[in-house]
């Protein structure tokens, strides 16, 4: 699954820098770590949602759990 939201991450932020860990090994809790140029000027509000954007279909059908965010723009 991990390479799943890694792949969905990296089609909404091109360029950017990517991280996705399993944090408990079941498949359901993750940690994601996005640097990208499209944060850049944007509210941490505004960064997550775009990430909370990309990951909409495995959060709507429950293949994630818990989702812990990390997002950093490219200054």
């Amino acid at each position: 699954m991990t390479e799943r939201l890694a792949q969905l991450l990296t089609a909404a932020f091109p360029g950017g820098e990517v991280a996705v860990e399993d944090r408990t090994g079941g498949g359901d809790h993750f940690q994601v770590t996005v640097t990208s140029p499209r944060f850049d000027d944007l509210s941490l509000v505004e960064q997550h949602r775009l990430v909370y954007d990309a990951l909409a279909t495995p959060l709507a059908d429950g293949t994630i759990h818990e989702l812990r965010i990390k997002t950093k723009g490219s200054r």
